[in-house]
């Protein structure tokens, strides 16, 4: 990544290192967390059914998975410092590709303004998560990640509040006049509401250039991964590895990857939908995902005083995922706003899911942990790929069964990577 050694003298300052990349997370969050109120957005601006909606999720999320190697390889040309700039500024044409679209009403080029914002992110994600994770010792990493989750989720509570503020007020009563309004009516109706979105992304727009001059000028130190991330071979680690496809563990930790990422796109955004199909109000389900967002707080909180003076990473990941297939099944045996509680309350259990396995997953990669992180970021097309399997399945089963039949079977496979999965290949690593 056209990094120095990790020196003391580089790292003198983690405290001011920490909070400009805290201000990178929140703004992860926010255009991650955005989304579920989004879904919301273009299923009445764009007249849409649930699974064409739910394509927010699935180009937003697979931007990760094509974009994220090309990211890395760019990393090593431009540096951190310049690819973080670089990331937010590629966001911020993104945010105005689908403000000027979405006011159109033209769903196609909405979707690829989403594309583009992906794909700013998969760069910063994987530029940032495994800075975070050796900007000290790996095995305390989780709670260097769970600050940085802080802001994140922080930023994911505000996300639905203002688009639900300056966008969607008023959603449920205006989705009533346009459904007995005449074809011309409806159509000035949806016009003029989808063209409330305009000046919120173009604010973001201007808002993410800003950030982008602001790291350009900070004083973030550059850090070499295969120096900060090696496992020594005199403390029990293995020889050298010539090849990515030499760590098990980290493949392992793709595919738990995007199982988490599944399981926390499905308990934060697709909770509006999940409430929609208990029939709950329209003007009460687009706040839904704050509280999932609420819950994951929570759980930080928890992690951070945890971990590790109380529990280790992996320890800790297993009983999340515990705690999600519990949960799961609670929503699943309960009706109304009590099944609503049990999904909101997997925010909780997923909260300390990705600061554990990130670095559990990176651990002992040395040179090939930019490679290792960015495979991890491809991981994070779960967020594509499950929500979109309930949304087509719902269609045809029992919409509470199937949100079940997909949630455990992910927590399951978290259970086990956190139990074995991330030490195959390692040894005691």
């Amino acid at each position: 990544m056209n990094a120095i050694d990790a020196t003391p003298a580089a790292l003198a300052r983690p405290a001011s290192s920490l909070a400009t990349v805290g201000v990178l997370f929140f703004v992860i969050g926010f255009f991650t967390w955005i989304n579920g109120p989004l879904i919301t957005f273009v299923q009445l601006a764009f007249e849409l059914d649930e699974v064409n909606a739910f394509l927010v999720l699935m180009v937003f999320y697979l931007s990760y998975f094509f974009l994220a190697l090309p990211a890395a390889a760019l990393l090593k040309v431009t540096g951190m410092k310049k690819g973080l700039a670089l990331s937010l500024a590629v966001m911020a044409c993104g945010a105005a590709v689908f403000g000027e679209f979405a006011t159109r009403r033209w769903y196609p080029g909405a979707l690829s303004g989403l594309f583009v914002i992906g794909g700013g992110l998969a760069l910063l994600q994987t530029a940032v998560n495994p800075y975070v994770s050796i900007l000290g010792p790996i095995d305390t990493a989780a709670r260097r990640i769970a600050l940085m989750g802080i802001c994140n989720k922080v930023a994911g509570m505000l996300a639905p509040i203002v688009i639900g503020t300056f966008v969607l007020h008023g959603i449920g009563d205006l989705a009533a006049e346009a459904a007995s309004a005449d074809a011309a009516t409806r159509a000035a109706l949806l016009a003029e509401f989808a063209a409330k979105i305009h000046l919120p992304y173009m604010v973001m727009a201007g808002v993410l250039l800003v950030i982008a001059l602001g790291v350009l000028v900070s004083p973030l130190p550059e850090i070499s991964a295969a120096a900060a991330n090696a496992v020594p071979v005199a403390s029990g680690g293995a020889a050298p590895r010539a090849s990515i496809f030499a760590f098990p563990h980290l493949w392992l930790g793709v595919l738990c990857l995007f199982t988490y990422v599944g399981v926390e796109v499905m308990a934060g955004d697709a909770i509006g939908t999940y409430g929609r199909a208990l029939d709950l109000p329209l003007d009460r389900t687009k706040f839904f995902t704050s509280f999932t967002l609420g819950a994951m707080l929570v759980g930080y909180l928890v992690g951070l005083v945890a971990i590790p003076r109380l529990v280790s990473q992996s320890r800790y990941l297993a009983f999340s995922a515990v705690l999600g297939v519990v949960f799961a099944a609670c929503a699943f045996l309960t009706r109304g706003y009590l099944s609503v509680g049990f999904v909101a309350a997997l925010g909780f259990a997923n909260a300390m899911m990705w600061p554990a396995i990130f670095p559990l997953a990176i651990k002992g990669l040395g040179r090939f942990t930019e490679t290792g992180s960015a495979l991890l970021v491809m991981g994070i097309a779960g967020g594509a790929i499950v929500p979109q399997a309930f949304a087509v399945l719902k269609q045809h089963f029992d919409f509470q069964l199937v949100f079940l039949l997909v949630m455990a079977p992910c927590y399951l496979y978290i259970l086990f990577y956190a139990l074995r999965g991330h030490r195959v290949g390692l040894g005691r690593a």
